[in-house]
């Protein structure tokens, strides 16, 4: 009897990149053939139960813990796995882009770990999503460095010793890879990232002893995160690497992940690792599933909601709370100051934020916390220092003194705080700048003093979109209209072309982005994602 025909290999839509080949390998390309045909059609069916539970949230305006997991909570038997020796201690991570640059800094940092971003830090482009690879892959085998070209100034990895371990971030179940096909289908751009760095990097990671780490970002329920856990088992298996090598941090980034935490865990408890709490892409999911629920749903600017707000520090120690009882780590929230070169009050100020920011968290029971600048490394480190000394984590210290009722995740109206006139030329600003730098291919633009990615953009839209909706007065007495928010987007255009020269306005995407955040805030109809049209405009 004959052997059966091997199945179809994913198929390459794309004009070809340097060093493509080492990546695109035919064996490769055949696994990526194997997780699409695998767990698309699952992909498919969880992605339509978010609309349908974004429907039953319109209808009641409420979130509750689950009553059919119930006894998943109720269980004190079950924790998770271990944490593998290079993951045991996390107490700083820094976060950015695979770029070559950024790959080498991030890896000599000195911070514990990298969160080596191919999400909402990096615009998918063709040549972000398979030189980012290529980088990774350098950046094992030590065949890695970068020169400046504008600088002349050169860079190459520290000692094995010094360097931080990767946690890789795919992209979220919503987005499609358009430059890969499996039977004539768009592959999710989730299992093209994850595919491509399991396949080539888990045995080499393994024999430097680490192991495939794995951030998880936009997770809705544990029924994703199960979906998940599953490709970890086939991948692992499909490779011949041991099961339990992958380790998988979830980012409690929405709203109804905040309510299936311990059951997010128990479907990953032999892959999991942590729960990492977020800020903007957890508000957004808030304006976007209680888009409907009134003006109690109604959020202020965007830096008034710190995580000292009420509904914020309910959701972050229930999260430390969550993580401790099941044996697991609790990764704080982003640090986004860019150190000022030319303004050391500025600085001194922002250092001062960070500081207290970083305080808390340690003094909340956090295991370690987020930065986005290797300058904020130090400062992030002495916090946790300060609290853990010479121990790698405080999963021992189980917050049991925590009660957290289901009401209070969504209890937005306990701020006291409220939309104002610059909050609004603020998300403007911020969307149209970052937007455009995302048309370019860059996912973390530096705006403001602070390092933005997409999730910045994504809450900048959606306030302008909900204050408009909710019809909110402003304490000017301007009222949150279309044609005040096309008045300001129009005034920041030209803003920018006095602020750069008509030259480089010219060469920029700068319309198209003003076009784009107007479209997305003021449709009638909310997109689920930004990058979703987004996407459709980038050029490669």
């Amino acid at each position: 009897m004959s052997a059966p025909a091997p199945s179809p290999l994913a198929v390459v839509h794309a004009e070809t990149l340097p060093r493509q080949e080492e990546v695109l390998t035919e064996a490769a390309l055949a696994f990526l053939a194997e997780l699409h045909r695998r767990f698309t059609p699952r992909r498919a069916e969880l992605l339509a139960r978010r609309a349908e539970r974004r429907a039953e949230i319109a209808r009641t305006s409420t979130l509750d813990f689950l009553p059919e997991t119930a006894a998943i909570r109720a269980d004190d038997s079950w924790s998770v796995a271990p944490a593998p020796a290079a993951l045991n201690d996390r107490r700083v991570e820094i976060t950015g882009p695979t770029d070559r640059k950024m790959t080498i800094n991030a890896l000599n940092s000195g911070a514990r770990v990298w969160l080596a971003d191919f999400e909402d830090a990096s615009a998918p482009t063709w040549e972000n999503v398979v030189l980012g690879q290529v980088n990774l892959i350098d950046a094992y085998t030590r065949s890695i460095d970068f020169t400046d070209a504008a600088s002349g100034k050169s860079y190459a990895l520290k000692d094995d010793a010094e360097l931080a371990t990767v946690v890789m971030r795919p992209r979220g179940w919503h987005l499609n890879e358009r430059h890969l096909l499996v039977d004539g289908e768009q592959m999710p751009g989730a299992l093209v990232d994850f595919g491509l760095y399991f396949f080539h990097n888990a045995r080499r990671l393994l024999d430097l002893g680490k192991g495939p780490y794995f951030y998880l970002p936009k997770t809705e329920s544990h029924l994703e995160a199960r979906l998940w856990n599953d490709v970890f088992v086939f991948a692992q298996e499909y490779v011949g690497v041991p099961q339990g090598s992958v380790r998988a941090t979830v980012l409690i980034e929405t709203i109804t992940a905040a309510y299936e935490m311990e059951e997010i865990l128990y479907e990953l408890r032999d892959h999991a690792s942590g729960l990492n709490a977020g800020r903007w892409d957890y508000l957004f999911s808030i304006v976007k599933n209680f888009r409907d629920g009134g003006a109690r749903f109604v959020l202020p600017d965007r830096n008034a909601v710190t995580m000292t707000a009420p509904f914020m520090r309910a959701y972050t120690e229930l999260l430390v709370r969550t993580c401790h009882k099941r044996g697991a780590h609790a990764i704080g929230g982003m640090a986004a100051f860019i150190p000022s070169r030319r303004d050391a009050e500025v600085n001194k100020v922002a250092f001062e934020k960070v500081r207290a920011d970083k305080d808390r968290e340690a003094g909340d029971g956090f295991d370690g916390s987020w930065v986005a600048h290797p300058d904020l490394v130090p400062i992030a480190m002495a916090s946790f220092d300060a609290v853990l000394g010479d121990r790698p984590n405080q999963k021992d210290r189980l917050r049991e003194d925590v009660r957290v009722e289901a009401a209070d995740l969504i209890a937005v109206d306990s701020l006291e705080a409220s939309p104002t006139y610059d909050g609004l030329v603020n998300a403007v600003q911020v969307g149209i700048r970052y937007i455009e730098a995302w048309l370019r291919g860059l996912g973390a633009v530096a705006i403001f003093n602070l390092m933005e990615d997409a999730a910045t953009a994504e809450i900048s839209r959606s306030q302008i979109w909900q204050w408009i909706n909710a019809g909110v007065q402003f304490e000017n007495g301007e009222k949150a209209t279309p044609e005040l928010a096309r008045r300001v987007a129009a005034e920041e255009l030209e803003n920018i072309r006095a602020e750069i020269g008509a030259e480089a306005f010219a060469a920029g995407h700068w319309q198209q982005a003003h076009d784009l955040l107007l479209q997305v805030s003021l449709d009638d109809d909310y997109a689920d994602f930004l990058t979703l049209p987004a996407y459709e405009r980038l050029t490669d």
